[in-house]
């Protein structure tokens, strides 16, 4: 045999172990954790005190890997604040975090704990991903020094990151995500300097990495999806559900499929600040969820996916919905506030019918027909184009059937969890001048509705069947990110004042249940 014969058997060779030791499926899993949160104080603890919260919330999430794995799941995704909790000054979090290494540095925590300092947290995770053989990711807190030589380096001399890491099954950190797009309340962490874009490959898919409120924006999420490729996107969050388009099922699942990938999404439980949601969501129809305001559970959740999911057809978003008539229904539209944004709203006033209503650039369409239609309920068709500058500044185009609060119109937009109407029929569309849409189900009860819809290749969110349940909303919820630049545009004065509604009102709100 040749040298060069040689070299082609042993191609070959790697190509066949190759191709025999990956998957076409995977278990993956995520637990929703109820989070033991430190004692409400700005003054910092020790870093031993500090230690003792962070074991027990480490203490519950090993119960959760440890479960997962007997149940044969590759990978397991915990939530965003999971294992300190939230509400921390700047120096108040300093004693949680650790120096987090680069990955490229081949380290696992578990062999060698001290090689980077003073790791527990890190080790811990290295271990429970070796002892269990499965991926872990978590969300902790990184430490970076910096000096004066940086003209970004905060005042007291480090960078603080909102970060999530990932340990393979043999313990080995494979990856760090420092988090792009901070909440108003995240004062205490930094934004890294450019958007990161995190993967990594497995036997089982390539995934990327990010957090929480990165999903409403572009850098990284779309750019992990259309260019780096990834099959599955890991999402630590922790998430307050703004009803009626931003639940956290709702909305995760839809970014699932609009961009047609596996998304794993693990929330914090923590009802008094309405976090919960967390789900197992192909591109095709949620695999599992969970949503559960009433108890203080804990709930991990497992489901098989596919490694390499099928690539979805290209939709035209706005092709189907340029060729009707947009005529104007006059009289009959009117406003309403849904999540702080201005709709133009037509109410629905028949068991079925067809309507359009327009907005700017913005026209949508509906065709419906109802099981029975009922005078204590009231349904509307809205259109929103603009940009949304509430806890953040980015821009939308929004189609939406919804349920109104009650029966006077003012109450369309706002916050329902109930509705007893049912529904025979929808198709929505709308003329989006974008190609990321995201197409949203929620029925009565905060509930998806797995397998009852789809979206056709012009554009049109339509049922499958019946909905298994009365209808809260059915929405095509787009975004133009290149229109985002008007953020720049507020004012330091007036981000402080939305710091302020954010920090203050919101939760008043939330807390009377409006």
């Amino acid at each position: 045999m040749t040298k060069s014969q040689l070299l082609d058997y042993v191609a070959i060779l790697f190509f066949c172990v190759l191709k025999a030791s990956s998957l076409d499926t995977f278990i993956a899993a995520v637990y929703e954790h109820a989070v033991i949160l430190p004692n409400a104080t700005l003054t910092p603890v020790s870093q031993e005190e500090a230690l003792v919260l962070m074991n027990r919330n480490l203490d519950l999430l090993e119960g959760a890997i440890t479960s997962a794995s007997k149940q044969g799941a590759h990978i397991i995704v915990t939530p965003e604040d999971a294992i300190y909790g939230f509400n921390f000054s700047r120096e108040s979090i300093y004693p949680y975090l650790e120096d987090i290494p680069d990955p490229q540095v081949n380290w696992i925590p578990c062999n060698n704990p001290n090689r980077f300092g003073r790791t527990p947290v890190q080790e811990r995770l290295s271990c429970l991903a070796k002892d269990n053989s499965i991926y872990i990711l978590a969300n902790i807190g990184d430490k970076k020094p910096c000096n004066t030589g940086d003209p970004h380096c905060p005042p007291d001399g480090r960078y603080q990151y909102n970060t999530d890491v990932v340990f393979d099954s043999e313990g080995k950190l494979v990856a760090r995500y420092h988090k792009q797009n901070l909440f108003l309340s995240e004062d205490h962490f930094n934004e890294p300097k450019e958007a990161e874009v995190v993967t990594f490959n497995t036997t089982f898919g390539k995934f990327g990495i990010f957090t929480c409120f990165d999903i409403l924006f572009h850098d990284p999420a779309v750019t992990l999806v259309k260019d780096s490729h990834v099959d599955t996107i890991l999402f630590p969050t922790a998430w307050m559900n703004v009803l009626p388009h931003l639940s956290a099922i709702e909305f995760h699942s839809a970014w699932a499929m609009g961009m047609g990938v596996n998304f794993l999404a693990s929330n914090l439980h923590y009802p008094v600040k309405k976090m919960t949601g967390s789900g197992i969501y192909a591109p095709d129809s949620p695999r599992t969820f969970h949503y559960d305001m009433k108890t203080e559970k804990g709930k991990l959740l497992l489901s098989q996916l596919d490694s390499h999911p099928y690539p979805t057809a290209v939709v035209k978003w706005a092709s189907y919905a340029s060729g009707i008539d947009a005529s104007s229904m006059g009289n009959q539209e009117f406003k309403g506030i849904a999540f702080f944004d201005e709709f133009t709203f037509v109410e629905l006033k028949g068991v079925a019918g067809n309507y359009t209503v327009c907005q700017k650039d913005l026209c949508c369409h509906l065709s419906y027909k109802m099981s029975e239609y009922r005078s204590d309920e009231v349904y509307a068709l809205g259109a929103f184009d603009g940009l949304h500058t509430v806890e953040g500044s980015y821009y939308l185009q929004i189609c939406t059937l919804l349920k109104c609060k009650t029966t006077d119109l003012h109450t369309c937009g706002d916050s329902v969890e109930t509705a007893s109407t049912r529904f025979e029929m929808f198709s929505l569309s709308g003329t989006f001048g974008t190609q990321y849409v995201f197409p949203e189900v929620l029925l009565s009860e905060i509930q998806l509705a797995p397998g009852e819809f789809q979206v056709s290749s012009d554009g049109r969110l339509f049922n499958l069947k019946s909905p298994s349940g009365p209808i809260l909303t059915v929405t095509l919820f787009g975004r133009l990110y290149e229109r985002d630049s008007a953020r720049n545009a507020l004012s330091d004065l007036t981000a402080q004042a939305l710091r302020v509604m954010l920090i203050v009102i919101i939760p008043i709100v939330y807390s009377l249940g409006w």
